[in-house]
Formats: C-alpha cells, sequence, structure tokens
C-alpha cells in the first residue's frame, strides 16, 4: 500500500493541489502609468522595467564583445559541413536537390569575434563610410550574424530584407534607405544582379559563399559601378588593416527592418540597439537557466525580428547557436539525402523557436506516421495521448506519476527524437497556436511552450507565457521590459470594464518600443504617441482581454473588421483562427463583402486528411486538385467548418456559406503569405479576385 501510495496516489495529490496553486497565480500585476487611460499590467516579478541584461550592456555591440569575452573559448556558431549535394529523380519526371550533410563544425566566441572585427575592418578598406548604410539580403547562417555585429562595429545601420521579398519591395528597401553596401548570399546575389539597373545607391556587393561551394558565382551582368568581393576576401582585407571600432550609442539605430506586410509596399521600422538590449535582457531574465548548456537552432528568417531578438538573447547568455534551414531540419525534410541526419537529430538543441505553421506540420506529420501504422502501436499511442491529455487537463484520473514515465518511454520517446531528444523550452511566434498543437507538444515533445505576442513595432517580444502555465490559447503576462495597455475601442464594443474580462485594444510601452517608420512621418504619427513622462507607446490595432491573473489572450483585429449587408460585424482574422482548427484546413483567408449578409472562404486543404477522407470513400481522382474541384470534398469541408465554428461559438453570419478549395500551398515565395507565414490578404484579394466574385454570383 505504501509504494502504490507514493508512486501513483502521491503524484496525483500534489499535482491537484500545484494546479490549484497555479490557478491563483498572479502572472500580471495591475501598474499606473502615463499616457492613454486604460489598464497596465507588468510582470509580476519585477516592479520596475528591465533594459539591459548586466550593468554596461547598453548596446548590442557591447553585449556582444563583452558576451565574446566571457565566454570566448566555449562554442558559439555552428554550421554543417557539406559533405555531397545532388539531383535526385522524382516520380514524375522533375528533380529534388538533395544533400548529404556531416556534423556541425563550430566557432567559439572568441572566434566569433576576431571574425566580426576583421569583417569590420574590411567594410572600411572597400571604402564603406560612416553613416552609410549597408543592407543583409541572405539565407539564415552564421555569417548573417557576423557580418551585422561586424557593422554594429562601425555603428552602421543595417537593412534587412526577406530573402522572399518580391522584386519591387527589394528595390523599395534599398533605394529608400540609399543603401551603399549589399552583403548577400550567392542565391540572392543574382536577385541583386538583375534589379541592379533600378538600384540608385549600391556602390558595393558582399555575397557569402555558399557551404561547400568551390566555384565564384557569374557576376557579369552586373552594373560596372559596383564594387563585388566575397565575404572571406574582405575578411582577409580586414585582418592586415584592422581599424579601431567606432561603437554606437544606445539611442542609435541599429536595424531598419522591412516588414513583410500583409498590404502594399514593406515599411522600414527604425529599431535602436536599447531596443534589441532591453528586448534581449527582458526575455532572459524569464528563460530559466538560459546559459551555456544551451544549445539554440536557427531556421527562422533572421531579417524577422523574432529571430534576430532570439540570437542576440542566446548569444548574451552564452548559449550556442546552430545552423540549419527549414528544408533541411528533420530526418524527413526535402532536402535530406536519404540515410542522412536532419539538422535537429544532428545537432540535439535544448531551445526552439517556431512558428505555429511549422509545429503544426511537425503534429500532422506525426499523426500521419501514427495512422499509416496498424495494430497495437497505433492503440498505444493514441491511448498513451488520450492518458496524458486527462492529466495535463487537469483529472485526477490521466496518467501521472510512474505511468506517465511508463508512456515516455515506451511511446514518446520516439517522437521527442525527431526534434533531437533534448528539447527543454520551446517559444511560439508570429500567429496564434491552436490549443491542439500546443498540447501535442507538451505531451509529445515533452517540453513546455511558451506562446509569444509582439510585433517589429515592439522589437519583438511584449508578452510571454510562463513556463509553469500549462493553459493554452493565451499569450502570457507582459515581458519584463514592457508595459501592456488596453484601451477602450467603443466602435468595436470592448472595454476595460468588461467582464468577466476586461478588454480593449492592446497599446505596448516601454524601451523596446521603437522609433517609428522609416521616412513615413505620417504612419509613425499614427501608430506611436509618447506620454507626459516621455515614455513612447505603439497601439497594434490588436484586441486584446486581461485573464484574472494578469495574462494576456488576442481575440480580435481591428483591422480585420468588416461590416455585412445587414450590419452584423465580423472579424476576419479571429474567425480564421476558429476555423483552422478544422482537421481538413492548412491555410484560410475569410473573405466578407460588406454588399452582401455572408461570408466566404478560399481554402488550401491538408492533403493528408483529404486524401484520407477520399480514399475511404472510394472516391477516384488522380490529383489534388482534381479533388479540390470535386462537389463532394467541398461539401465535406463546408461541414467540418460548421462544426468546428459551432464549437468555438462562432456567430452563424461568421461561418463561411461557400468555400473554393485550392490545391497550390500558398508560401513566401508565391507572395501570398509573409516570411513568418502570416496571410497577404491584399495578394490573396487579387489572385483569387474571379474566384470570389463567382462565390458571391
Amino acid at each position: 500500500m505504501g509504494t502504490l501510495f507514493v508512486s501513483i496516489l502521491l503524484p496525483v495529490i500534489l499535482a491537484f493541489i500545484l494546479k490549484a496553486l497555479l490557478h491563483k497565480k498572479e502572472r500580471g500585476a495591475t501598474v499606473k502609468v502615463g499616457g492613454e487611460p486604460g489598464l497596465t499590467k507588468r510582470n509580476h516579478r519585477f516592479e520596475k522595467l528591465v533594459e539591459r541584461p548586466w550593468e554596461g550592456a547598453t548596446t548590442v555591440a557591447h553585449v556582444f564583445e563583452q558576451a565574446c569575452k566571457m565566454h570566448g573559448p566555449e562554442k558559439f556558431l555552428g554550421t554543417r559541413r557539406l559533405i555531397k549535394r545532388e539531383l535526385e529523380p522524382a516520380s514524375d519526371g522533375r528533380s529534388f536537390e538533395k544533400l548529404t550533410l556531416g556534423s556541425y563544425e563550430w566557432l567559439s566566441f572568441a572566434e566569433a569575434f576576431e571574425q566580426a572585427c576583421n569583417f569590420a575592418s574590411g567594410l572600411v578598406a572597400l571604402g564603406h563610410r560612416k553613416g552609410e548604410r549597408c543592407a543583409i539580403f541572405a539565407e539564415t547562417r552564421a555569417d548573417w550574424f557576423i557580418a551585422l555585429q561586424g557593422c554594429f562595429r562601425l555603428n552602421l545601420s543595417v537593412v534587412t530584407v526577406y530573402a522572399s521579398l518580391g522584386e519591387d519591395a527589394l528595390v523599395h528597401s534599398l533605394n529608400e534607405t540609399e543603401v551603399k553596401t549589399v552583403i548577400c548570399d550567392q542565391k540572392q546575389l543574382k536577385k541583386v544582379i538583375d534589379v541592379g539597373q533600378k538600384l540608385e545607391s549600391v556602390k558595393r556587393v558582399i555575397y557569402m559563399h555558399e557551404v561547400g561551394e568551390t566555384r565564384e558565382p557569374s557576376v557579369s551582368n552586373a552594373p560596372t559601378s559596383w564594387s563585388i568581393a566575397s565575404l572571406k576576401e574582405v575578411k582577409i582585407l580586414g585582418q592586415v588593416s584592422l581599424v579601431q571600432p567606432d561603437l554606437p550609442a544606445s539611442g542609435d539605430v541599429a536595424v531598419i527592418m522591412y516588414t513583410s506586410g500583409s498590404t502594399g509596399l514593406p515599411k522600414g521600422v527604425m529599431i535602436t540597439h536599447e531596443n534589441i538590449v532591453a528586448t534581449s535582457a527582458g526575455v532572459g531574465k524569464i528563460v530559466p537557466n538560459l546559459g551555456l548548456k544551451d544549445i539554440y537552432v536557427a531556421y527562422l528568417p533572421l531579417a524577422h525580428i523574432m529571430e534576430l531578438t532570439a540570437e542576440c538573447t542566446v548569444c548574451a547568455y552564452g548559449a550556442a547557436i546552430g545552423y540549419g534551414s527549414p528544408l533541411t531540419l528533420i530526418d524527413s525534410s526535402s532536402k535530406i539525402k536519404k540515410g542522412t541526419k536532419g539538422d535537429l537529430s544532428e545537432l540535439s538543441p535544448t531551445l526552439l523557436t517556431a512558428v505555429p505553421a511549422i509545429l503544426d506540420r511537425i503534429r500532422d506529420g506525426v499523426r500521419k506516421t501514427v495512422d499509416s501504422k496498424v495494430g497495437l502501436p497505433k492503440r498505444l499511442f493514441y491511448l498513451a495521448y488520450q492518458r496524458r491529455l486527462a492529466a495535463m487537463e487537469g483529472s485526477w484520473f490521466g496518467a501521472w506519476g510512474l505511468e506517465k514515465l511508463l508512456w515516455d518511454a515506451l511511446v514518446f520517446i520516439k517522437i521527442r527524437a525527431v526534434l533531437g531528444g533534448h528539447i527543454r523550452l520551446m517559444l511560439s511566434g508570429g500567429a496564434p497556436l491552436s490549443g491542439d498543437t500546443q498540447r501535442f507538444v507538451n505531451i509529445c515533445i515533452g517540453s513546455p511552450i511558451a506562446q509569444g505576442y509582439g510585433l517589429t513595432e515592439t522589437c519583438a517580444g511584449a508578452s510571454f507565457s510562463e513556463w509553469d502555465d500549462m493553459t493554452v490559447g493565451r499569450a502570457g503576462p507582459p515581458v519584463p521590459n514592457c508595459y501592456i495597455k488596453l484601451i477602450n475601442w467603443e466602435e468595436g464594443g470592448y472595454s476595460i470594464t468588461d467582464r468577466p474580462m476586461p478588454r480593449g485594444e492592446i497599446v505596448i510601452g516601454g524601451p523596446s518600443v521603437t522609433l517609428g517608420y522609416f521616412k513615413n512621418q505620417a504612419k509613425t504619427n499614427e501608430a506611436y504617441k509618447v506620454d507626459e513622462t516621455g515614455m513612447r507607446w505603439f497601439y497594434t490595432g490588436d484586441i486584446g482581454q486581461f485573464h484574472q491573473d494578469g495574462c494576456l489572450e488576442i481575440i480580435d483585429r481591428k483591422k480585420d473588421i468588416v461590416k455585412l449587408q445587414h450590419g452584423e460585424y465580423i472579424s476576419l482574422g479571429k474567425v480564421e483562427a476558429a476555423l483552422g482548427g478544422s482537421a481538413y484546413v492548412e491555410n484560410i483567408m475569410v473573405h466578407a463583402n460588406p454588399f452582401h449578409s455572408y461570408a466566404v472562404a478560399i481554402i488550401v486543404p491538408s492533403r493528408q486528411v483529404l486524401e484520407s477522407w477520399a480514399n475511404h470513400k472510394g472516391f477516384h481522382y488522380n490529383t489534388l486538385s482534381d479533388l479540390c474541384e470535386m462537389e463532394e470534398a467541398t461539401k465535406e469541408v463546408l461541414l467540418s467548418l460548421q462544426k468546428v465554428g459551432k464549437a468555438a461559438k462562432l456567430e452563424r453570419f461568421e461561418i463561411p456559406a461557400k468555400i473554393l478549395l485550392v490545391s497550390e500551398p500558398w508560401t513566401p515565395e508565391s507572395g501570398l503569405v509573409t516570411a513568418a507565414l502570416k496571410l497577404k490578404r491584399e495578394n490573396l484579394r487579387k489572385e483569387f479576385d474571379q474566384e470570389l466574385e463567382k462565390l458571391y454570383a
């Protein structure tokens, strides 16, 4: 009886007590601040805003230098060795590139610092002058981070450009900021050369060699006025002609980040050194035990604020960064040669940042593998999953104690190996994370996953769910470097006096709030305000509500509100988030026309789920496109949306009355979603203009 109590009953009782304590825990505390009246919260652990990780760390350049001195011989930046690159034919006659990759090769903190100093000196030797701007236009890699830090050694503002941006956006970004030097990888070098005649200020182009590539790229079509050199050559040039650094001040502009916005040409957000340092300090304070034992896997775009601040943060606290790519991340990734380990298997990281779309794909991939099995393995997985799910949702009779350890060893250990087997913390940001995916990560990966909320204009992190918070659908309390305020939005019917939870537009204040939009004072004045104490506030346009414990939940978006023919308001983003819970939905754009009384939707279906349904029903089809055109498939998906919408308590008019299934996925390269996989609504409307008209016919 004593053994039974210790192994089973005691863990259940302790878990119940812990759950009760956490439910009462204050995570966001109310605080009085200046500016527009509203309800404001701060992080419960810090009475004053956190601005820097330690004294003297006032700029990104200072943080980098001091971190490199503190952790000199420790491994820092890792890149996989390329063994072989080959083309592999597919059954449809096309060929796909496959990579055979080896182990990670590491630069120490001291070596990375030396390379950054050499690059800075090389820029001067090439003729880059003080006050001129550089642009980095490349995929995420170690040289990206080194080039950034090299520019900061000279107090140069760096313009960041998504590698997936189209030609018009690239030209606009480089011309508007009058960039003199473009730093790019070999893949993007061709794009830069192709638009060379349209670039008004560029004088120098520095390209990064591809890993394992020995051939020099063709530059014969480049403008003759350009000076073109490799990054390696610039480092060597700097090594023999070192210059003294010209370090920035905290208020200097570090980065002008062009966001792949959902409408029109991208806007350049001016981000100061103070902004980045404050966010790094705030996040570093709440990630438990962040330090030398950690390895962070870097594969998201460094031109996105979430990845940039993540890498600056782990650098500050001495963690290692191993670089990969979305196409080589796991053993089954599209570019990985069969029999070769993916980046995660090889690296075994402890920290992972992801956007929800990637986590959804990992979840769907695991479920597809499980569903393809028969007999005991499949039954065991779903039994283990349901037992652990019951426990996580507070049931006394779920899998606790020894039973939890048993399921981990029998079932989930193989799934955890897909991500390297050592993930201890995960962060999701860029878009809302579904409760189903969050629970999947908690159970199958076995790590807490924090959902973050922030914008480029707030230098990423504004709120961050805490690691012991097992609730879903919330974005946590404010990060220690900022305040979050809710203000009334009367037109939308949201008020801070609403019960049971105060609601309103989210306004963010503190040292992480950026300066505004480059050469766009009108837009800056619309979105930014400075209060009587000198604090900057950014008006997000997002609608949130505070839970009783001070955690934030995003519930709506001002710009997505459409008034239907009979006066009802529909929030497109809210409806899309709810309907995305359908297993049939890979991606969805809800559209509402003010001259009609109902909404419609364009949907990219989940290939696996839709084909599984069709095969079960005995339908015959040749391609996914054929299946999407079948009336039966459209009816099945629409029925699923109606069920999911009803469960999410959507109003009848909010659920699309008609839908169109499309087979081609929406990618950043197609211009239909951003690099963070958010919808580019205007581009989608133009792309499917005729189809939307037919849905309303």
